[in-house]
């Protein structure tokens, strides 16, 4: 990483050699992240220099801090440490590494919005903290393009994810109005537990006082959010992977979850397979080359729908509830095009 600040080069302008090397042993234990003052006085004699006088190691950290070194003292570990972020090591990345940084970066690209432009500038830190050409390779044409769904919020919906993110950060109370999907406008006080992104849309998962149940919140449906001063203390077991984990797009979730067995024909098999849509599933390789595969799902219409996208490829086996549910959803999709 470049040496910042004008400053700094003036002193080493006009210093001698052995003042220069004592300045970049000092940025290196600083580096390091793990000794006291004292200690940084033993690190520069046990790395070939003498050892500095109480008065002229502080001298030399005030060099440091005037060249706009982010150093700073850690007051709980007693330690003298850069801010968070920042270090004078270059990334070594390896080929698999690059790779997913460049496909970081191309997910970045298709979700846009905030969330991509917020990976956007990681990749870009990353890039730039990394070895040379890495920067050149990441910030050229990219050798891998994902197809996700784009992410637009309008301004007062990135102030709302804005304050909501901060809520669930800090355990912040929020209320907020909140319109549902049948056009319904009600008035809610939650908890944010977390962020589902899905379809193109994002999604609070958070715990509803009135109702006493967690549920999800589009945000783009969220309006005259203010952040309470009450605060809430998240649950230790809730995970926000295993919340969506057992729902198609991650936030419907019904009453009574349910194992659905489909059959998908050989034509899509592999496909169907690799569409990993839920996380508890089960697997049967048939001899004709089809799949049989049980889903167990939270919200069984959600399966059905994703089922019928496949058309005539695929076929609900069991349980004979949902097959007749989709015989009817078949006959009145039927009656639109006669």
């Amino acid at each position: 990483m470049p040496l910042p600040g004008g400053i700094f080069r003036r002193e080493v302008e006009r210093t001698t050699e052995p003042k220069i090397v004592l300045l970049v042993r000092l940025l290196n234990a600083i580096d390091e992240g793990r000794y006291s003052f004292e200690n940084l006085k033993q690190r520069l004699a046990e790395t070939g220099g003498k050892r500095p006088s109480t008065r002229s190691l502080r001298r030399y950290l005030a060099i440091l801090a005037a060249a706009e070194f982010p150093w700073y003292f850690d007051r709980t570990t007693g330690t003298y440490r850069f801010a968070e972020g920042y270090s004078l090591k270059r990334l070594q990345l390896s080929n698999g590494e690059l790779f997913g940084l460049v496909a970081l970066r191309s997910i970045a690209h298709s979700i846009g919005g905030a969330i991509g432009a917020s990976i956007g500038d990681v990749t870009r830190k990353l890039a730039g903290s990394s070895t040379n050409g890495v920067k050149a390779h990441v910030d050229g044409r990219p050798s891998v393009a994902f197809r996700l769904s784009e992410i637009r919020l309008d301004e007062q919906g990135e102030r709302t994810f804005a304050l909501l993110s901060s809520a669930e950060r800090h355990g912040r109370v929020a209320r907020f109005s909140y319109v549902d999907k049948e056009g319904k406008k009600s008035t809610r006080i939650v908890e944010p537990y977390g962020f589902v992104v899905s379809s193109g849309r994002i999604y609070c998962v958070a715990f509803d006082r009135a109702r006493n149940d967690r549920r999800s919140f589009a945000v783009d449906n969220i309006g005259e959010l203010t952040l309470l001063t009450q605060t809430f203390v998240k649950p230790a077991d809730f995970d926000i992977e295993s919340w969506a984990a057992s729902s198609i797009s991650g936030v419907l979730h019904g009453r009574a979850p349910a194992d659905v067995r489909v059959r998908f024909a050989p034509r899509v098999a592999k496909a169907a397979i690799a569409a990993r849509i839920v996380a508890e599933r089960d697997i049967e390789r048939r001899p004709d080359g089809a799949a049989e595969i049980v889903f167990h799902v939270d919200d069984v219409d959600e399966l059905v729908r994703w089922v019928l996208s496949w058309g005539d490829q695929a076929e609900v086996l069991d349980p004979e509830p949902i097959r007749r549910r989709i015989a009817v959803l078949s006959h009145a999709i039927s009656e639109k095009y006669q």
